[in-house]
């Protein structure tokens, strides 16, 4: 039994360990915070046994093997260095860093010392995206591709009440580039590879973080456009056109109701089955990872989203 520590009292925590019920051979042993009795309060929610106050204690605990971070954007990289140097294995929560060349050295780190580690990217081990990729053949020679996800969060109501919070504030790293962005991009890098060039353009809120923005990305015979929002909703899918086909996907983040239309044909509707819970997919890969497998591909496709983040990033910023 794999027993995973969680760093972080938020939702996403929470569903995490709903996930980890869900697959064998793992389990929640402790939750940490900073407020030992925020601690006690999650961990009663979710049932977990323990709890530590601080990251410190919680890497010492001896009933925690692998640790889970869902802390701030900012302090992922001090956190996964401590996890690290204590060979404690770690799934940090998406975007990992804030840049690609942050990532690229807790990599290193982790290779040196021969621990896992890999990013809470659920997309990436999500089965619709899996069938995605096994229709690609279908739609012939791809020329466009377009990829979205824009969900207004309920929390932009407090940025315009005048408040800040983490998801919204720069200096936490959050932005919706970083929060919802990274999961097109993400998507994009492993369909298709990562682009010979992106450019983007965004709306900056009254926080001064980005609340939507939009790039077009450059391959060799098609183009790729990426729309993200956290102050709007949408109910446009994503597509991919091919020249004999084309594949509507509802939500590319973890797609459910595909629609293929052949060219002059009729369309066919796929659904694809998947557990509820979105995140059990990448915590059976972490469970994997634990046991052994090779995570070397996962670790390369976070450095090539975080890439293109940091390219988008930085023309937003001009």
């Amino acid at each position: 039994m794999i027993r995973i520590g969680i760093v972080g009292t938020s939702s996403i925590s929470e569903r995490l360990a709903d996930a980890v019920r869900q697959v064998d051979g793992v389990a929640v042993s402790r939750v940490a915070s900073r407020d030992a009795d925020r601690a006690r309060a999650f961990a009663d929610t979710i049932g977990a046994p323990g709890t530590a106050v601080g990251l410190d204690e919680l890497l010492a605990a001896d009933d925690v093997d692998a640790v889970y971070l869902a802390s701030p954007n900012s302090v992922h990289v001090d956190q996964v260095e401590r996890a690290l140097d204590a060979s404690i294995p770690v799934l940090v929560e998406k975007p990992a860093t804030l840049t690609a060349a942050d990532w690229d050295a807790l990599v290193a780190r982790a290779r040196t010392r021969d621990v896992v580690l890999i990013e809470a990217m659920r997309t990436a081990y999500d089965p619709g995206i899996a069938r995605v990729q096994a229709l690609l053949p279908r739609l012939g020679r791809i020329r466009r591709v377009s990829v979205r996800y824009e969900k207004r969060s309920a929390r932009y109501d407090l940025v315009l009440a005048g408040e800040q919070t983490n998801i919204f504030d720069p200096a936490m790293g959050g932005g919706a580039l970083r929060d919802l962005g990274v999961y097109p991009l993400h998507a994009l890098v492993l369909l298709f590879g990562e682009p010979n060039g992106i450019q983007g353009a965004r709306v900056g809120i009254a926080s001064g973080a980005d609340g939507l923005g939009s790039a077009l990305a450059r391959y060799d015979g098609f183009v790729a456009d990426v729309a993200w929002s956290k102050i709007t909703d949408t109910a446009l899918p994503s597509e991919i056109q091919g020249e004999e086909a084309s594949l509507r996907i509802d939500a590319i983040d973890a797609p459910r109701r595909l629609v293929l239309t052949p060219h002059g044909g009729s369309a066919e509707v796929i659904e694809v089955e998947a557990p509820e819970n979105t995140m059990v997919g990448e915590v059976e890969r972490f469970r994997d990872a634990v046991r052994g497998a090779d995570v070397s591909a996962d670790q390369d496709r976070t450095a090539a989203t975080l890439r293109l983040v940091d390219a988008v990033a930085a023309e937003l910023a001009n």
